[in-house]
């Protein structure tokens, strides 16, 4: 597919509706947008303007800003933002009533080979799109990081009825635009994105409950350690790397830790020896253990760069 006149239709002009129009319009698409309330309707464009603003301000925007803002549209209804998208983004609030009668709104006026995508974060396709809505093949969620103009994942799941083509266009629309899909193999509340962070924040609520940290220390452990561990790689890197011998041996010197930690909150999921068997295929298939010091190397370099980037950011804010 190429991008040429490639065009996006996004319903719902809050936070994530404005970042859906910077991401396509920066990726060279013609976008429309439309929100149910005048105010935000009045506000958006002069939303986007600033955050393309700041992108050039960073030297993250190859044009003015003023001729990417142009390729954004607000529209005064659902059926003018999606009639001639190639994707549609809806971007509603998280209540499946709204969502239902927005995917039959827009499924009825949107072209018959358009991609139609919910950014829910928890609910799944098959929670507000019925099996009786005519183009219910064609519907998934795609759902974004916050911002998607800066953090580029996008997790692609589709419904049990979604169509193998929709899922395979949405994955390369959303390519064309800029973003990395990510494919959910089957639809799970929360999907991945929200799962791996509320694990983290289930946690960090109950340490602070049973008076084992702060608030502030538990920020401080993820943003000087955990943190900047994760800004460079994911949790199954960061453990293959911390252990000689790679995941295998972690799992085999701190499984029966994991396990304990988690029998603590009812948790019964342990680290099977099949299943530290599939993720250890999967790592090594990434990364062979003949490569493991040249990986551990890059590592140290990345979080080098990091450090010496944050040191000199400080300095530039105390200076301000």
């Amino acid at each position: 597919m190429s991008t040429t006149e490639r065009r996006a239709g996004i319903v719902g002009g809050g936070s994530i509706g404005v970042a859906f129009a910077v991401t396509f319009a920066r990726a060279g698409w013609r976008v429309r947008v439309f929100d149910p309330s005048a105010g935000r309707r009045d506000a958006m464009l002069a939303e986007v303007r600033t955050r393309l603003d700041e992108l050039v301000l960073h030297g993250l925007l190859d044009e003015a800003s003023g001729d990417v803002t142009a390729r954004v549209e607000v529209v005064d209804s659902v059926q003018a933002a999606v009639a001639d998208a190639d994707l549609i983004e809806e971007c509603a609030p998280e209540r499946v009533e709204i969502k239902r009668d927005l995917f039959a709104q827009i499924d009825h006026a949107a072209r018959p080979d358009a991609v139609i995508a919910s950014a829910s974060s928890f609910l799944a396709a098959s929670k507000f799109v019925d099996e009786s809505l005519p183009g219910h093949a064609r519907c998934l969620v795609a759902h974004p990081g916050n911002p998607p103009y800066l953090i580029p994942v996008i997790e692609i799941v589709p419904a049990p009825f979604t169509s193998d083509d929709a899922t395979q266009r949405a994955i390369a629309l959303f390519r064309q635009a800029g973003l990395k899909p990510v494919l959910v193999g089957r639809e799970v509340e929360g999907f991945v994105f929200n799962r791996l962070q509320g694990a983290v924040l289930r946690e960090a609520y109950c340490l602070v409950r049973d008076g084992v940290a702060t608030v502030d220390d538990i920020d401080t452990v993820m943003r000087e350690a955990l943190g900047m561990r994760w800004s460079v790689m994911g949790p199954f890197e960061t453990v293959d790397l911390n252990t000689r011998g790679g995941i295998a041996s972690h799992a085999q010197k701190m499984g029966s830790s994991y396990g304990r930690m988690g029998a603590e909150r009812g948790q019964n999921d342990p680290w099977t020896p099949e299943l530290v068997a599939r993720v250890e295929a999967e790592r090594r298939a990434a990364l062979p253990l003949d490569e493991w010091e040249t990986r551990v190397a890059w590592r140290d370099r990345a979080l080098m760069n990091l450090i010496r980037y944050r040191r000199s950011t400080n300095r530039t804010n105390r200076e301000d």
